[in-house]
């Protein structure tokens, strides 16, 4: 089983305990939405594409588990990291490495490294997503 297999076990399980099916269908078709997208812009742009779908698939997870957006890339990051250490199938600097995308991931008006700007794209608001359609030539 792939590294993206077993996270996605663990995501669909969290998912799968949300009582509400129209929360659930959304947060089904966001998580995994972002991950196409992150690993498109991470393929363009030399990133791990591995790493930044699973940064995309744990970037909310937090808030749909909890149902509580407050703070949630904060704690995102703390349950994205549990996770992955419990999997025991990433490195500590891939752990790191995810973990501080999803940290990071809503602070959209700062620049940060350019792993973290992967996830931020890929969880698009308007002002990024014109600059994405430039950055792919796309009328």
């Amino acid at each position: 089983m792939s590294r993206i297999e077993k996270v996605r076990e663990v995501v669909d399980s969290v998912l799968e305990a949300m009582t509400d099916p129209e929360e659930r269908r959304c947060a089904y078709i966001h998580l995994y939405g972002v991950a196409q997208a992150a690993a498109l812009i991470a393929g363009k742009r030399k990133e791990n594409m591995e790493l930044s779908i699973v940064a995309a698939m744990l970037h909310d997870l937090y808030a749909y588990k909890n149902m509580d957006p407050a703070d949630h890339a904060h704690r995102g990051a703390a349950m994205a990291e549990e996770i992955l250490c419990g999997l025991a199938v990433f490195s500590d600097e891939e752990i790191n490495l995810i973990s501080s995308a999803v940290y990071h991931h809503s602070d959209k008006a700062v620049t940060g490294e350019s792993f973290d700007e992967v996830l931020k794209d890929a969880d698009v608001e308007r002002d990024r997503f014109d600059c994405l359609r430039d950055e792919f030539g796309l009328d």
